[in-house]
């Protein structure tokens, strides 16, 4: 059936990125929640489960570049109106899934200090975060599973369960941490370690929500469990060709992230603590430019799939401009929303006065995080050509950003704050190659069979 171009576009993406930005803000709400809660409780302990969060985080890149890979492949075939090959996409999705959150869950249950110890050289926050990765690390496989549901009914346009799950784990999450972190309706006070079984209880919740839908209620997939242990040589194929990519693209992500927060962890106590504060506000605001990634993904893969290449060029022009108004409003948030946040955390006023620092820096940053991530995570990707993301943040952010900032941090010993502009500063690099890239149409390229 022929679509009305403007209509259906405006539909499809605001729906999409609706509901998704929706999900993804309360999935964020999960670990700022911890962090404000925690912070009104012990500085230690809220910058102790920030450097777990980054471990947390790395996780969710992994996981997110596995889910990207299967939203690519399936939404392709979508557009095709193929069901029976998603199932099979998503078998190997999931099987990858499980190897990568049980690695790194074992990594962190065997050693949580070593590994904690890689980010910062603060005795006390290290410790604290060890308690409460020490139980966190047992959520990362159900996270991991969780989060491949969702991406497969995402990839057939059926967003709003995510969001419905997601709400779920937050008041799961918020309810419990009052209890267990303060000690409330006779239960010990728990700290850190309340806050991560608390965590742990709303992702067990969120698993068999988002299980009981796709496996009982869903109609479009009509996935059942033996095609998901089921994978196929061809689809695990296929799946390793476009997926890979962009795991290894969410792996180098993730681990620079780290590595960021290595470098911070080792400016001092007030450094760590400004960007605890930092940090999860602009994951927060960052949700708006990712869900507009994410939709344009669905968008474009479908498109493509439905083999309607001029629909895809006009889709491409539209969404850019989309990405700069959304990267604007970001900033304009960010600022609005700064002495608010700052408010909520009983912390030194040399932590305050950074923390406010690395916001406005955000504030500038997003603006291209909001143009070039989109064009190519969401178009260029979701087009097909699923490589060149993972070379662009090889050369931009190892190549460049990291080894900068440490000269900036170890050897030319500047403001704490140039450093952070530094480490943020390919935010705005790649956006010369991304408008290239993407008004060049390269990038189209079917994957399914």
């Amino acid at each position: 059936m022929k679509k009305s171009f403007d209509r259906y576009f405006y539909k499809t993406f605001f729906r999409l990125f609706a509901v998704v930005a929706l999900q993804s803000l309360i999935v964020f709400s999960v670990n700022l929640a911890d962090s404000i809660m925690l912070g009104s409780y012990s500085e230690t302990a809220m910058s102790g489960v920030s450097l777990a969060n980054q471990i947390q985080f790395l996780l969710q890149c992994l996981v997110n570049g596995v889910s990207n890979g299967l939203v690519v492949i399936a939404s392709q075939y979508w557009g095709k109106q193929q069901t029976e090959p998603i199932r099979k996409v998503y078998a190997a999705a999931l099987w990858a899934g499980v190897l990568i959150s049980g690695t790194l869950a074992a990594a962190v249950l065997i050693a949580p200090t070593a590994v904690l110890g890689i980010l910062s050289n603060e005795a006390a926050i290290v410790e604290a975060g060890a308690e409460y990765i020490r139980i966190m690390g047992w959520t990362y496989l159900i996270f991991a599973v969780s989060n491949l549901l969702i991406a497969l009914m995402r990839s057939v346009e059926s967003v709003k369960i995510g969001f419905i799950t997601s709400l779920l784990a937050l008041v799961v999450n918020i309810s419990l941490n009052y209890l267990l972190i303060f000690g409330k309706a006779g239960i010990p006070e728990m700290g850190a370690v309340g806050a991560a079984w608390a965590t742990f209880a709303a992702r067990v919740v969120e698993l068999i929500a988002v299980a009981v839908y796709v496996f009982f209620m869903d109609k479009k997939v009509r996935l059942k469990l033996a095609d998901a242990l089921r994978p196929e040589k061809d689809y695990v194929r296929d799946f390793v060709k476009a997926g890979l990519p962009l795991i290894g693209s969410g792996g180098s992500w993730g681990v620079a992230m780290s590595v960021q927060t290595a470098i911070i962890g080792r400016l001092g106590a007030a450094a760590i603590g400004a960007n605890a504060i930092a940090a999860p506000v602009f994951q927060v605001v960052a949700v708006l430019y990712g869900s507009s990634g994410t939709a344009s993904s669905v968008l474009i893969g479908k498109t493509v799939g439905e083999d309607d290449i001029p629909r895809v060029k006009r889709y491409t022009k539209k969404l850019q401009i989309m990405y700069l108004i959304i990267g604007v409003l970001s900033a304009g948030l960010l600022l609005a929303l700064k002495s608010s946040i700052l408010g909520l955390y009983s912390v030194t006023e040399e932590t305050r006065a950074l923390a406010a620092a690395f916001i406005n820096i955000l504030a500038v940053t997003v603006i291209g995080s909001a143009y070039e991530a989109p064009c190519l995570v969401g178009i260029v990707s979701g087009g097909g050509d699923t490589r060149f993301v993972l070379f662009n943040d090889l050369i931009f952010m190892w190549g460049l950003v990291l080894p900068l900032s440490f000269l900036s941090a170890f050897v030319f010993h500047w403001p704490i704050p140039v450093t952070f502009f530094i480490l943020k500063a390919d935010q705005i690099a790649k956006c010369f190659v991304a408008v290239v890239k993407v008004n060049r149409f390269r990038w189209i390229r079917r994957l399914t069979r």
